[in-house]
């Protein structure tokens, strides 16, 4: 073989022994990295979590493992990140009830500052919520809803995966802005809780998507009201909290993922990059969908506004509505 066929057979193997490494083949991470997330297994930010990681795994080519930590309303969660090595071995997906509202309702309790202490990476997932009842309930719509709580004050039942979870924020914000009385019933996660819905349990929940999909196939469920501001996409019959006059209901919830405030910057740089390729993936964002999930890709500057946008503006909504994490 000719010296220039050599080296340029020489280059091609290089180049494919290249292109086959994995993305980020540097020293972080040297040992496989710990995903804190407070929230359920089976939760719907668990499974855009998981769908994330597993693609992180992929392109740093050390596992990105996910660890459910629950507890406190995610406050176990928080403090545990707070209190890890600032090494990048140890991350926390978080969502918008856990950084922008729980500081409000648990104020005497956080030890953390969720703003200053935790870094944003990048956004993953936005969660469409909706309010869902059982098969056989007699309500049909939000105003349904709002007629009988007002009637029998008391005597109507939601569910939710806990105290400040997002299902019991977004209902307790259904309350003070419509000046009704639901009563709390609180289960281990939003899967049971979901469950509960089904089943027949309670009368009604504000229910993620990814939640209610395996429920409305067999209409076990029944979704009356999106909590966003313009219909979903998938459900365009269904109408809005504000349409069907609740006047200002906004909620949504966000996923997104964090790194200890002290974070290397060769570190920070690199999750942040690799994440970017991920969640703007047309592959990934897809898997989302399938999954019952909206896909949130945004930035780490991005991320820093929402997040403070969102934290002031619960701050003034809890005040108003005297939201209280009973």
């Amino acid at each position: 073989m000719k010296r220039r066929e050599l080296v340029r057979s020489a280059a091609a193997t290089m180049w494919t022994a290249a292109w086959m490494q994995p993305a980020f083949s540097q020293k972080y991470p040297n040992s496989p990295v710990t995903v804190i997330l407070p929230l359920q297994a089976g939760s719907a930010s668990d499974v855009a979590v998981r769908h994330f990681t597993e693609r992180l795994s992929s392109r740093f080519g050390t596992g990105f493992v996910v660890e459910n930590v629950t507890g406190a309303a995610g406050l176990v969660g928080l403090e545990r990140l707070s209190r890890a090595k600032p090494d990048g071995l140890t991350l926390a997906a978080l969502n918008n009830s856990i950084v922008t509202i729980l500081p409000h309702l648990q104020a005497e309790k956080i030890k953390v500052d969720t703003r200053k202490d935790f870094l944003p990476v990048t956004g993953i997932a936005n969660i469409p919520t909706f309010f869902a009842v059982p098969k056989s309930s007699p309500i049909k719509s939000i105003q349904d809803l709002i007629a009988m709580a007002r009637k029998e004050p008391g005597r109507i039942t939601y569910s939710s995966g806990g105290v400040g979870s997002p299902q019991h924020l977004a209902t307790e914000m259904f309350q003070a802005f419509t000046g009704t009385q639901l009563v709390h019933v609180p289960y281990r996660g939003a899967s049971q809780a979901a469950l509960a819905v089904a089943s027949g349990e309670v009368n009604v929940m504000s229910m993620a998507l990814s939640l209610a999909q395996p429920f409305l196939g067999d209409e076990r469920v029944r979704l009356i009201g999106f909590c966003g501001t313009e219909r979903h996409a998938q459900f365009r019959d269904i109408p809005t909290l504000q349409e069907q006059g609740v006047a200002r209901y906004d909620y949504s919830s966000w996923i997104g993922l964090f790194i200890h405030k002290d974070a290397s910057p060769d570190v920070l740089a690199a999750l942040r990059k690799e994440s970017a390729l991920i969640v703007n993936d047309r592959a990934f964002q897809t898997q989302l969908i399938r999954s019952g999930l909206d896909p949130w890709p945004r930035s780490a500057s991005e991320l820093t506004r929402i997040v403070e946008g969102d934290y002031l503006r619960w701050q003034k909504i809890i005040r108003d509505a005297k939201i209280l994490a009973k």
